[in-house]
C-alpha cells in the first residue's frame, strides 16, 4: 500500500510539474526602437493554440497587463502583453501617462507598425497557431485595439475594456476583418453618450459584427483592482467593480471562443 501511495504521489507531482503556466519576457523592435513583450502559455497543451495580444492602460507595461496575459494562458491561449511606449516604460502620474499615450498614437502609421511587430512576434511563438490571433486592451489599450481593427489589422477579434470609442479614422465598409467586443461603464464620464451612439452607427454602417456591453453605475477602469487607489490619489472618476470585471471577462471568453471557430 505504501509503495502504491508513493507511486500515486509521484505521478501527481509529475502531472503538476507538467501542467504549468510558463512565462517569459522578451523584446522586439519597430522603427529602431526596442519594446518589451511578456508571453504566457500553458505547457500542458501540446497543440498550437490561438494567440491573444494584450494592450496596456495608459500607465504602461505594468504587472496588471502581465496578469491578464497569464489569465489568457489559463484559458488555453498564448497571451502576450505588448508595449506601446518602448522599453517597458510605465507612468506613476496621470500627467506622464497622458503624455506617453498621446505621443504613442500621434503618428498612427508608426503606432500600427509597432503593433504589427508585436503581432508578428506572437505569431512566431512555437505554441501559437498563427492563423488565429486576437487582441484585447484596457483604457488606452482598448482604444488602440479598436483603432487597429478599424485600420484592417489581420485579427480574428478585438476586445476593448473601458476604452475610448471616438476616432478620427472610422471603419470603412468591408475594411474590418475582426469581430469587435466592447465593455464600458455607463457612469464613465470619459465616454460620452454621443460617442456610444456614433460607435454603434459606425459599426453597423461598416458591416462589423460587434458586441457592446454597458454596465449601469460603473465608472472608468472598472477591471483594475488598483482603480480605487488611483481614483482617490489623483481625484479621478476611477473605480473597480468586481461584478463588471468578472462578467465582462466571462463574456469575452465566450466571444473569443466563437471568434476562433
Amino acid at each position: 500500500m505504501r509503495t502504491m501511495m508513493m507511486g500515486m504521489l509521484a505521478w501527481l507531482a509529475l502531472g503538476s510539474a507538467q501542467a504549468a503556466i510558463v512565462t517569459k519576457e522578451t523584446s522586439y523592435e519597430a522603427d529602431g526602437q526596442k519594446y518589451v513583450a511578456y508571453i504566457a502559455y500553458d505547457d500542458a497543451i501540446k497543440d498550437k493554440r490561438p494567440g491573444v495580444l494584450v494592450v496596456h492602460e495608459w500607465w504602461g507595461h505594468t504587472p496588471y497587463v502581465r496578469k491578464r496575459a497569464e489569465m489568457l494562458a489559463k484559458m488555453g491561449y498564448v497571451g502576450m502583453a505588448l508595449d506601446m511606449y518602448g522599453d517597458g516604460k510605465t507612468a506613476s502620474h496621470p500627467k506622464d501617462a497622458g503624455g506617453f499615450a498621446q505621443a504613442a498614437m500621434a503618428d498612427f502609421p508608426k503606432a500600427k507598425r509597432r503593433f504589427e511587430a508585436a503581432r508578428a512576434l506572437l505569431a512566431r511563438q512555437p505554441q501559437t497557431d498563427a492563423r488565429h490571433i486576437a487582441a484585447i486592451g484596457y483604457c488606452f489599450g482598448g482604444s488602440v485595439v479598436l483603432n487597429m481593427a478599424r485600420s484592417g489589422a489581420d485579427l480574428d477579434a478585438v476586445a476593448s475594456f473601458h476604452g475610448a470609442l471616438a476616432t478620427t479614422q472610422p471603419a470603412e465598409p468591408g475594411g474590418v476583418k475582426a469581430k469587435v467586443f466592447v465593455a464600458n461603464g455607463a457612469a464613465d464620464p470619459m465616454i460620452k453618450p454621443e460617442d456610444v451612439l456614433n460607435f454603434h452607427e459606425e459599426m453597423r454602417a461598416a458591416g462589423v459584427e460587434f458586441t457592446y456591453l454597458e454596465y449601469p453605475g460603473v465608472k472608468h477602469s472598472f477591471t483594475n483592482p488598483d482603480a480605487d487607489r488611483f481614483g482617490k490619489e489623483f481625484n479621478m472618476p476611477l473605480a473597480y467593480d468586481a461584478h463588471a470585471d468578472a462578467h465582462s471577462w466571462a463574456m469575452m471568453k465566450t466571444f473569443l471562443e466563437q471568434a476562433f471557430r
